[in-house]
C-alpha cells in the first residue's frame, strides 16, 4: 500500500497490485477507484505502467491488468 496525496490535496491510501513494484517517495502515480476487502480503508488502486509505476516483471496471463508488456518470443 502507498499513501498518496492527490492534485486537490487530499491524502488517501492507494493499494499497489503485483509482486513488487518501483515506487519512491515522490513517484507520481495515476490512482483508479476500487477498494481492497482485507485492507480496512484501502478504497483506491494504482495504475502499473503508467507514470512512475512500472508494470510487473515476468507476468504472462492477466497482463493488462498489470501494465506487463506482451513478452518476445
Amino acid at each position: 500500500v502507498a499513501r498518496v496525496r492527490l492534485t486537490n490535496s487530499i491524502e488517501v491510501t492507494a493499494y499497489i497490485p503485483g509482486i513488487g513494484h518501483n515506487l519512491q517517495e515522490h513517484s507520481v502515480v495515476l490512482i483508479r477507484g476500487g477498494r481492497v476487502k482485507d485492507l480496512p480503508g484501502v478504497r483506491y488502486h494504482i495504475i502499473r505502467g503508467t507514470l512512475d509505476a512500472a508494470g510487473v516483471q515476468n507476468r504472462l496471463q492477466g497482463r493488462s491488468k498489470y501494465g506487463a508488456k506482451r513478452p518476445k518470443k
